[in-house]
């Protein structure tokens, strides 16, 4: 059992709502989402889950015990996609909605506030020493981990090596976003020396990288298999005290030593719940917060709830494997773009919330947008002309080449409404006379197969752009959020030096021509920017961002706003 933390800690009980429904969707495969309960429960060890906690009953009130304490502030949160994975620094799963979850127990040196403005966390100062290209912080000396024991210096050193060796999903510190070395000063002070200049060195490793404790972690061999309780001592906020992977639920609880004081919600919540049932449990009262549908913002508005929308920050796209015949010749895809009404997706599919989608990815109310590139304004015409240069021939409504029929497989899944999507993209394609097989997958096995290479389009979506540091992770970078394109030398060369670039308007001219020459090869199609919102009862100061939560994450949920709740 951790020192220091809760001892024989018994949770008596958390009280969650699952709603079960299944939804039959034309083209939809039967596939069955991992966010949908199966078999036996697999929840993973957290703090205060000791052998004796579990087996324990819930206690009955006599005449002879002591009256109940006052019940902690809480605060519920609801969410319809649910399991995010285990919330260490190495086994949440590596999208946006797994930092925030980390993020509610594990620190960086840095952090946004509600203006966007780099804050001190676990630094309370920093200086970036141009002649080194290396960052001095002092580290505030009053922070313990959850079990007590004191963070330094050393934990930074740490972490960077560890990092170095074993990368987070958020992180990298080896390559252009390396850092070359550290050296402790004093236990409190400590220098970061990059391998190179670095533009977003702040808001991509000192305000993303989570710290370690040493003492914890210099036995861990293989982080991605590190489930213990001690996985999830940080000097966060909060404390894990239960997680069920099953339900997709967290419980935490306040962390009394935290270095800002002890956050003013007591207990956090995080339950799913259906997408259609979260206005009523909002107006009930079950739930304080939940996304919302465009369609009744209004609605929650007259309700007396607070609504918020987010920054432009997140695309939906299509994804294409330029790896294959025919997708592999920009022609074929400029084709695709010229054949997707982007502006009538928008009003049919996102009912008229969202923005079409910019060939250069960089939304048009950006500060980094280039409005003089080219759209592929939709023209089904030229998309037909482009065809039938490539050798493509109609006959009888379908392009065939060589006797074989245009057929290409898109994959689509159920959440972000991509089904809907999906359809209207078959129902594009299909009408300039290309074969489409709809197929709709679970988020995970969508990511899969897009990693792998096994497919030929796909409905997809990322957020993260606010920093132009993002173009490099999803043009040229590795993973299922990355087109993976490194053919084009020109692209590669201005990707490199607007991420050394640390003149903000040199930087913005490189950014620029970035979106120029990615809108002629196109490795990929922006589709939209949706517009997401989200309500709340006003008890905690719920804000989205500016640039995201660390390096982009578009969630209202950054922890500085649970320091403060009006039942206090």
């Amino acid at each position: 059992m951790l020192k220091g933390i809760l001892k024989r800690t018994v949770v008596i009980g958390l009280v969650l709502f699952l709603v079960l429904g299944g939804v039959l969707i034309a083209g939809c495969t039967d596939e069955v989402d991992e966010d949908t309960p199966q078999g036996q429960a697999t929840s993973s060890p957290v703090l205060g889950d000791s052998e004796e906690a579990r087996s324990t009953p819930t206690a009955v009130a006599t005449v002879d015990e002591k009256p109940a304490p006052s019940q902690p502030v809480s605060y519920t949160i609801a969410d319809s996609t649910g399991d995010w994975g285990y919330p260490s620094p190495y086994t949440h799963y590596s999208r946006g909605p797994g930092y925030i979850r980390m993020s509610f127990v594990f620190d960086t040196l840095v952090w946004k506030d509600e203006m966007g403005k780099f804050v001190p966390a676990l630094a309370e100062e920093w200086q970036y020493l141009e002649d080194e290209n290396a960052y001095v912080f002092k580290l505030r000396d009053n922070v313990t981990w959850h079990d007590g024991e004191k963070f330094t210096a050393e934990d930074v050193a740490f972490t960077v090596e560890y990092v170095k060796e074993h990368p987070m999903p958020f992180t990298t510190l080896i390559g252009p976003s390396g850092i070359r070395e550290t050296e402790i000063i004093d236990d409190y002070t400590i220098k970061i020396s990059l391998e190179q200049l670095y533009a977003p060195f702040l808001n991509d490793i000192a305000g993303t990288l989570v710290m370690l404790p040493q003492h914890i972690w210099e036995e861990v061999v293989v982080p991605e298999e590190f489930t213990d309780a001690k996985a999830v001592v940080g000097t966060g906020p909060y404390m894990l005290v239960d997680y069920s992977k099953e339900h997709g639920t967290y419980l935490y609880k306040a962390f009394p030593d935290y270095y800002l004081g002890k956050p003013a919600v007591e207990e956090l919540k995080l339950v799913k719940i259906g997408e259609q049932m979260i206005p009523a449990a909002l107006k009930e009262g079950s739930v304080d917060y939940g996304g919302v549908s465009p369609d009744i913002v209004g609605e929650m508005e007259k309700e007396g709830f607070a609504v918020v929308m987010a920054p432009r920050g997140w695309n939906a796209k299509l994804t294409i494997n330029h790896n294959k015949e025919p997708l592999s010749t920009r022609e074929f895809r400029q084709a695709l773009a010229y054949a997707i009404d982007r502006d009538g997706l928008v009003e049919i599919t996102q009912r008229g919330h969202g923005a079409a989608g910019s060939a250069g990815m960089i939304p048009p109310d950006s500060e980094w947008y280039n409005p003089n590139i080219e759209q592929y304004a939709y023209n089904p015409e030229k998309a037909r002309e482009l065809l039938e240069g490539m050798g493509y021939q109609l006959e009888d409504g379908w392009f065939v080449k060589d006797g074989e029929p245009l057929e290409l497989e898109l994959l689509t899944q159920s959440r972000y409404g991509f089904v809907e999507v999906g359809e209207f993209i078959q129902q594009q394609l299909e009408s300039i006379g290309i074969k489409i097989e709809l197929r709709c997958l679970e988020g995970k096995s969508l990511d899969s197969r897009v990693d792998a290479w096994d497919f030929d389009l796909s409905v997809y979506g990322h957020g993260g752009l606010y920093e132009p540091s993002i173009l490099n992770k999803v043009i040229t970078g590795s993973g299922f959020n990355s087109a993976r394109y490194e053919k084009n030398e020109i692209l590669n060369q201005l990707l490199e030096e607007q991420r050394q670039e640390m003149n903000p308007v040199k930087r913005k001219e490189l950014v620029q021509q970035i979106q120029a020459v990615y809108a002629d090869v196109l490795p990929a199609l922006t589709l939209y920017y949706p517009n997401w919102y989200s309500a709340h009862n006003s008890r905690v100061a719920i804000f989205y961002t500016p640039g995201g939560v660390a390096s982009g994450i578009p969630i209202a949920l950054n922890k500085l706003a649970f320091m403060q709740c009006e039942d206090k």
